[in-house]
């Protein structure tokens, strides 16, 4: 077993990970040593050995070492099951948030870690490895945090980026049409503003959304003129 990484601290009621905390303690981890020199890929003796690529700092290592754990302790010996009941256990994702997996790259006063995005890679990189496709945190991570991050009022991430931080709210995002696929030239879903409540009526269909079954927040791609 290896050290717990993440410590938490209370924001504006919610916890919220350090990310001087997680990574001071990930060098707790078993098997770690300095990297003097980061050979490429096609010199190193496998393409999962840990310290290649220069691209990659000493801490992402130490952060793959993390992943890389928690995918062959929490993950692989259960994925099989969770493959026969279609989904994954919603407890998965509080124990990937304990473990500094969600929302990396979410600033610090949101209640994410500010980490560039190769952190991200190497998780997307581990859970690759770890031929588990189960977990859908990628997007969760890495396309919704984003919008929220960059377009959503402050009052939307106060709401929702300290809970996705957490694990306690699960995204998904909806594009893929029946007759469009993920073309969004060719979306037919509307989204048109009520003008007596201030609300928008969401009119289509949509499919193929991942984290879908299990989500607590959805982005909807649609047009607000129908003629677009």
């Amino acid at each position: 077993m290896f050290a717990q990484l993440a410590r938490y601290r209370l924001v504006q009621g919610r916890a919220a990970r350090s990310r001087t905390a997680v990574l001071a303690h990930i060098g707790s981890l078993r098997g770690l040593s300095t990297v003097v020199a980061r050979p490429e890929a096609q010199c190193a003796d496998t393409l999962t050995q840990i310290g290649i690529r220069k691209v990659f700092e000493y801490e992402h290592d130490q952060y793959r070492e993390l992943c890389r754990n928690f995918y062959e302790e929490h993950v692989v010996p259960f994925h099989d099951e969770w493959e026969k009941d279609q989904m994954v256990p919603r407890e998965l994702w509080k124990k990937a948030a304990e473990h500094g997996l969600l929302c990396t790259s979410v600033p610090e006063e949101y209640g994410g870690m500010g980490l560039d995005f190769l952190y991200s890679a190497v998780n997307l990189e581990e859970q690759a490895y770890s031929n588990c496709t189960g977990p859908g945190w990628f997007l969760h991570n890495d396309i919704v945090a984003p919008y929220i991050v960059h377009y959503g009022s402050e009052e939307q991430k106060q709401k929702y980026l300290p809970a996705m931080c957490a694990g306690d709210c699960i995204s998904a995002i909806a594009m893929t049409e029946p007759g469009a696929g993920s073309d969004l030239a060719g979306m037919r879903t509307t989204a048109i503003k009520d003008e007596a409540t201030g609300d928008y009526i969401l009119n289509g269909s949509k499919t193929y959304i991942t984290n879908g079954f299990m989500s607590d927040l959805v982005i909807v791609a649609a047009k607000t003129h129908p003629d677009a």
